[in-house]
């Protein structure tokens, strides 16, 4: 099951967006997007988990912020993928222009899926946290 990865259309939209609707619909449409991958009838995992996302954008410049990003897709995944996204205890969040130039050997087949389609999105890829016995380098 682990890692599950999926891709979402994007942009994405802020968790400090003053628009509640747009947000709630942002955030459906993340859990939409995973809930196509994740096998049906599975319960929410409730392991500590490390959380990755990049988000391939069209520019230079992406003015959001990172934790402002990654936040609504936490929440979106409350319940399908993990109990509650406290199990959340290791984060990457990567933001890069989908122009640029890539290496893709050993990429996944959902990230290769995820470039075929050409336009902004985001990489979302849960796995299993890292041992937190040893110190980060």
């Amino acid at each position: 099951m682990l890692p599950f990865e999926f891709i979402v259309a994007g942009p994405p939209v802020s968790h400090q967006t003053r628009h509640a609707t747009r947000l709630r619909a942002w955030q459906q449409t993340v859990r939409s997007a995973a809930e196509q991958r994740w096998p049906a009838g599975t319960p929410p995992l409730t392991q500590h988990l490390k959380l990755m996302v990049t988000y391939y954008h069209d520019g230079v410049m992406v003015r959001m912020d990172n934790d402002n990003m990654v936040k609504p897709i936490q929440d979106a995944l409350n319940g399908l993928v993990y109990v509650d996204d406290r199990q959340i205890t290791d984060t990457y969040v990567r933001k890069t222009d989908l122009n640029g130039s890539f290496r893709v050997r050993g990429m996944s087949p959902v990230l290769a899926e995820g470039f075929c389609r050409g336009n902004e999105s985001l990489h979302v890829r849960i796995d299993a946290a890292p041992d937190h016995e040893e110190l980060p380098s």
